[in-house]
């Protein structure tokens, strides 16, 4: 026999019975969610009916779920430390502290207080970016796309970009720099091969048409075997001699050698400069550890022409981004403790042997915390830098190895733990559910987080 769906309360009723979810969410947002779950009972016509307090309950549940940040804080234990889709590179808190202090309160953004006169946001980031890359010059915008379209358009709207072949890229979301090269109104002249180019031709193909040559750091893949490039050295030297400007975007970017660190070596900014690139440009947020920003470097009257152009009021940055890049940049004044300081490098730079500890201490007490029918066991594994910087370095690390019976199983896993009030992500690999431990840093709250996982997680 159905039941009556008669016997409901009504909507005046409820709310009523849910003064605190009223003071917590308010009249509107609560009654909807009384009507929804009423409506859900009326669909499904569950025998019995719930009785007023559970249909409360399940409205507070229903605004519970709906009260969740879309941008809520996660545990990153995928094993890629710049995950671009988990927000890139972690702020130190000293850019925490500027970025809270701007959101709190008026900031000399664009006022001299010298003069008592309008100024100019990138000087606040001008002398750092100089003084840390030996550039003549520095303006900022929103990424690193930003500044390469923006440098683009101001060098060779209308002109020619003369790039290599080889270095044809594309980017996350399939942004393909063809693309950007095409938006920013500049025809593209491709050189040599697609594993080989030479100075000649390079040479061959400058024209008075030519408005720019463009260099692409590789740095989001690898072409090996019977490969030849030409440096940048080279290629400014060929620049000068035709009186062309060389444009090198170093897509990541880093300010220092990431050697000292126990990382593969990348080309460093202040090397790409005084190899004699008219511009350079790159990303805040990869290796540099700061907040999503592109920069662009080099000569003065270039970085003049860039400021000049109607785009860069479309691509700048905020009070709030500015702040943090400049308490990051700061750090780079004390490379010495950079490591310590600077959450991009101490996670890319913690020693295997650390992790690993962790993970043998963790296992059994994650073991005890997760539903009956999985084994937990620590495992070596490898991290990757990710965001396309050092595509081929992989770093040693360690993992829970995470196994239960039926790969469904895993999969109702991994969705359980997407829907904790942190959400914990990890990667499937060979039949085994990872989670790579270089990221964590928080044990206590990751073991409380675990503890709130239902006990039916893998049906």
């Amino acid at each position: 026999m159905s039941a009556d769906l008669r016997a409901l309360p009504s909507i005046d009723r409820l709310l009523g019975e849910a003064a605190s979810l009223v003071a917590a969410h308010g009249r509107a947002a609560t009654a909807q969610a009384l009507r929804d779950t009423l409506q859900a009972v009326r669909d499904h016509r569950p025998d019995p009916l719930p009785d007023a307090a559970a249909l409360v309950a399940e409205a507070a549940a229903r605004l519970a779920r709906q009260a969740r940040p879309g941008l809520r804080p996660i545990f990153n234990l995928t094993g890629t430390v710049l995950h671009t889709n988990l927000g890139r590179a972690l702020l130190a808190e000293v850019a925490i502290e500027a970025a809270t202090a701007a959101m709190r309160d008026a900031v000399a953004l664009e006022f001299d207080l010298d003069t008592g006169r309008r100024g100019e946001r990138d000087s606040h980031l001008r002398g750092l970016l100089c003084e840390l890359t030996g550039a003549e010059d520095a303006t900022v915008v929103n990424n690193n796309a930003a500044a390469v379209l923006i440098a683009l358009n101001t060098l060779g709207a209308g002109r020619e970009a003369v790039v290599s072949r080889g270095e044809l890229i594309e980017i996350g979301g399939a942004f393909r720099m063809p693309d950007i090269m095409a938006r920013a109104g500049v025809r593209l002249v491709e050189v040599g091969t697609t594993n080989r180019t030479h100075p000649k031709d390079y040479l061959g193909a400058i024209t008075p048409e030519t408005g720019l040559i463009l260099k692409v750091h590789t740095s989001n893949y690898r072409i090996e075997g019977f490969t030849a490039e030409v440096s940048g050295a080279a290629l400014a030297k060929i620049a000068t001699d035709k009186k062309v400007p060389l444009l090198n975007d170093l897509g990541s970017g880093t300010l220092v050698d990431l050697s000292r660190y126990g990382l593969a070596r990348e080309p460093t900014v202040r090397e790409a400069v005084a190899e004699g690139a008219d511009l350079v440009t790159f990303s805040g947020d990869k290796l540099l550890g700061g907040p999503q920003a592109g920069f662009i470097l080099g000569r003065r009257d270039l970085i003049a022409a860039i400021n000049r152009n109607p785009m860069k009021r479309a691509l700048r940055l905020d009070k709030i981004r500015l702040a943090a890049l400049e308490a990051t940049l700061r750090l780079y004044r004390d490379p010495d403790r950079l490591a310590e300081r600077l959450p991009t490098l101490a996670l890319l730079a913690r020693p295997q042997a650390e992790i690993e500890a962790q993970a043998r201490r963790l296992a059994p007490q994650v073991a005890a915390l997760l539903p009956a029918g999985l084994d937990v066991e620590p495992a070596e594994c490898r991290s990757q830098i990710g965001s396309g910087a050092l595509p081929l370095e992989t770093l040693p690390s360690h993992a829970l190895r995470l196994t239960a019976p039926g790969g469904r199983a895993l999969e109702a896993l991994q969705a359980a733990l997407r829907d904790l009030p942190r959400p914990v992500v990890g990667r499937i690999q060979d039949g085994a559910l990872l989670l790579d431990l270089r990221c964590l840093t928080e044990e206590a709250l990751f073991l409380d987080t675990l503890a709130a996982l239902p006990r039916a997680a893998l049906a």
